[in-house]
């Protein structure tokens, strides 16, 4: 067997089995099957936190999230209620995966639109552990807090990244106080409405949720959005940015989202 140092390891086999709706939207959705859904680790109403089918990743613990009985459902377009209780139940379930110590790293994301990297169309998140690999590792400081602030009130806070991990635009809530869940969620609603309805006139149908913990151990939630990868970051590594004049619109189209 080859070493794979601080390498991924997929199972093809496996992923090849693995359903996809995205694309072939005729395919059968299994989350909305609920009856027949198994390894169940813990449901609160729609919210269903279950063992993943599929787990093609090696040294990993892989786990799904369904966020709920709607298959068209996302944080664009639940209630404010819903994206609440989604985001609190994510959160709580990724805090105690990492309180076993069991994983090196455990990391909560999801994927949403054709070019998220996604199967699934049907709204879930994941939490995955890590056994013997620091996913973080790449991730610096900057990359999840250096940013221009676009708002900051009531225990959370919300920048556009100035040190993007790929970019050319991140965004980046930071909950600065536990209590404020509630807060830290709708600026995540806000951001991904913005994604899909504002972000280059519209022209944006995917995103990546990604969360983290910065230096003061406060949850950070990246929202992504998401176009074919730049060739210059498949290529050479190369992270972009978006010009000084978009960052201003970004800003204020942001802002309007917040302010109505």
């Amino acid at each position: 067997m080859q070493e794979h140092e601080n390498l991924l390891v997929f199972k093809p086999e496996i992923a090849r089995k693995k359903p996809e709706n995205i694309i072939h939207k005729d395919t059968s959705c299994p989350f909305c099957d609920v009856a027949s859904l198994t390894n169940i680790l813990e449901q609160s109403g729609d919210i269903i936190w279950l063992m993943n089918k599929y787990q093609m990743l090696e040294d990993t613990w892989q786990t799904v999230i369904i966020e709920s009985a709607k298959h068209d459902g996302d944080f664009s377009n639940y209630t404010e209620n819903e994206n609440r209780e989604i985001i609190q139940f994510a959160v709580k379930a990724w805090q105690q995966v990492l309180a076993t110590h069991k994983y090196e790293s455990v990391v909560l994301y999801k994927n949403y639109g054709p070019l998220s990297g996604g199967s699934l169309s049907h709204p879930h998140m994941q939490i995955v552990g890590f056994k013997h690999m620091d996913v973080y590792e790449e991730v610096s400081t900057a990359n999840i807090e250096a940013g221009l602030t676009i708002w900051s009130a009531d225990g959370a806070k919300l920048n556009v990244s100035e040190k993007p991990i790929m970019g050319p635009i991140e965004l980046n809530v930071t909950l600065e106080r536990p209590e404020a869940i509630p807060v830290f969620a709708d600026l995540i609603q806000k951001s991904v409405q913005y994604v899909l309805e504002d972000c280059f006139d519209g022209r944006c149908d995917s995103y990546n949720l990604f969360f983290y913990f910065n230096q003061a151990q406060q949850i950070v939630a990246k929202i992504m959005p998401r176009f074919i990868v730049s060739p210059y970051f498949v290529g050479y590594k190369l992270s972009g940015i978006s010009d000084d004049n978009e960052f201003v619109t970004i800003k204020k189209d942001i802002l309007a989202r917040l302010q109505k």
